[in-house]
């Protein structure tokens, strides 16, 4: 099994996927126990002194204002996390825990939380004995971080609460711990707050989104070129010269994946040679590479957005090395209150994200219902159909795939343009970050989906047009497709199994495994 270490120096994207998806080992550096360590030394010398510092000995939020004497302090951070953990609704996908449990155990072994390595050593145990704690849909409004999710976290290190054991089965958090041998924590000053307070949620989020949306585009760039071929169109307008005067690196690299997937067709290039010749094709299938193109330059946006978050330490208070008292002399440490836990700069591509699916998914819609129209799809039958009138083809396929794209235009409203203040005005502006990432997931959902449907129509039109032979790369994708159990052009049949398997195809990346023996690596 693939180990990941943690370090103090953050992690990467692909540790995370590792993690959540992979069910990775996780370890902790002799560095990461080395600065837990320090840090928490810094936090009981505070402790220890008779003035008050924030999330040590004080109450938090609104309530920060209040000293809390030795006795009450224990007290304190399992009051925080059991009070925190106040999620509602239906619970969240096992993966989005772990990511989020994993990202919130890097900030810890950053040092600059003052948590203790005994603390952050259960954290790497819960995850390695594959307890996930039960995380609720509703809770957090991306601002302290993701407050209830992580509470629910931090419970189960407690003992407390419910989460679902290896075996998919969700029992009392107790019960799990004792079971795998795991002493719950019993937490000392600042380690609740500690524990609750980040991006983790919404950052792990996104992160599986980028994967998940580098894969989806690059399918989304095979169905168009499937879909020109399908309508006897141009490959003229994928020439590189042609976007070399463009120079978005997003829409390069769409033209080179259509012109890779197109190489050798005998297809293309026919729209001059009908009795009313084209002048050009559609704004949909010729503005593929800039829409698709727009979309990866968003995605490489926000994967700078999350490698920085990566690289973060977000906790509020801070523990920070050193500084210089107020007579001029060194001190070991400080604690100090910030803002860095504000989920503005994740929610913002979270939600740029949603918009570039939604209009991805749109354009793929219309290519969809042109190859369906016998108006407009250069001779092929009306709705793809076997025998029309008789057979419906095609037609509430690209029903369906229109439903899909109405709610991804929903989808992508910006939960970050909204703001809900809380904590009697204290925490009176938040980021909705994890809302946002919540629908983003959706709509990564949803733009399989749509794909999945230009795929099944377009290689249907393929298998229609008699007497010209598609490309290669179309040939491969077409024959997997079949293997993969999605038959081809013929009467009606129950078409939910057939779209079912052509979503699978597109999410588990057969599509391009498909295609790159023929094309070559695609972007």
């Amino acid at each position: 099994m693939h180990t990941v270490v943690v370090g103090t120096s953050g992690t990467t994207a692909e540790d995370v996927i590792a993690v959540a998806r992979g069910n990775a080992r996780i370890e902790l550096s002799g560095d990461a126990l080395s600065a837990l360590a320090a840090a928490r030394a810094i936090v009981d010398a505070l402790a220890a002194k008779p003035e008050p510092v924030y999330g040590v000995s004080t109450g938090f939020g609104a309530l920060a204002t209040r000293h809390i004497g030795h006795d009450l302090r224990t007290q304190l951070q399992r009051n925080i996390v059991r009070s925190h953990a106040a999620g509602m609704g239906p619970h969240v996908e096992r993966e989005v825990v772990r990511a989020l449990m994993f990202l919130r155990l890097k900030t810890v072994a950053s040092g600059h939380t003052g948590v203790r390595p005994e603390v952050a050593q259960t954290m790497a145990d819960v995850l390695n004995a594959g307890i996930t704690p039960v995380v609720h849909e509703y809770g957090s409004l991306g601002c302290s971080g993701d407050l209830a999710p992580l509470s629910h976290c931090a419970l189960t290190l407690m003992g407390e609460g419910d989460a679902e054991g290896p075996d998919g089965t969700v029992r009392p958090a107790g019960e799990l711990l004792a079971a795998h041998g795991i002493k719950p924590v019993e937490l000392h000053e600042k380690e609740g707050l500690a524990l609750l307070n980040g991006t983790d949620g919404m950052l792990g989020m996104l992160i599986m989104a980028l994967d998940d949306l580098r894969r989806l585009y690059t399918s989304a760039d095979i169905t168009a070129a499937l879909t020109l071929e399908g309508l006897l169109g141009t490959d003229t307008v994928l020439a590189p010269d042609l976007h070399a005067i463009r120079p978005h690196p997003g829409q390069a690299a769409s033209a080179a994946n259509m012109r890779a997937v197109l190489q050798g067709s005998e297809l293309t290039g026919h729209y001059q040679e009908e009795e009313a010749p084209r002048v050009q094709d559609a704004y949909s299938v010729r503005c593929a590479p800039q829409v698709a193109g727009a979309g990866r330059d968003t995605i490489a946006h926000a994967a700078l957005v999350a490698e920085r978050e990566l690289a973060a330490a977000i906790d509020n208070p801070v523990v920070l090395p050193g500084g210089t008292s107020p007579d001029g002399g060194s001190r070991g440490g400080r604690v100090e209150s910030n803002g860095n836990f504000h989920g503005a700069p994740v929610a913002y591509v979270l939600d740029f994200l949603a918009i570039a699916a939604a209009d991805l998914g749109s354009i793929a819609e219309r290519r969809t219902d042109r190859l369906l129209d016998k108006n407009r799809s250069h001779g092929l039958p009306p709705f793809l159909a076997d025998d029309a009138g008789v057979d419906s083809g095609l037609m509430i396929a690209q029903y369906t795939q229109a439903a899909l794209v109405s709610e991804m235009k929903r989808l992508a409203v910006p939960a970050s343009a909204d703001s809900i203040p809380s904590s009697a005005m204290q925490e009176d502006h938040v980021s909705m970050g994890w809302s946002a990432a919540r629908k983003l997931r959706t709509a990564v959902d949803n733009l399989a989906r749509i794909i999945a449907v230009e795929l099944y129509a377009a290689t249907r039109a393929i298998g229609l047009r008699r007497g010209l032979t598609p490309a290669p790369a179309s040939q491969a994708v077409m024959a997997a497709l079949r293997a993969a159990g999605v038959d081809g052009p013929g009467p009606d049949r129950f078409l939910a199994p057939d779209l079912a398997a052509a979503e699978a195809f597109v999410r588990d990346g057969l599509l391009i495994e498909a295609v790159q023996p023929v094309t070559g690596p695609l972007a």
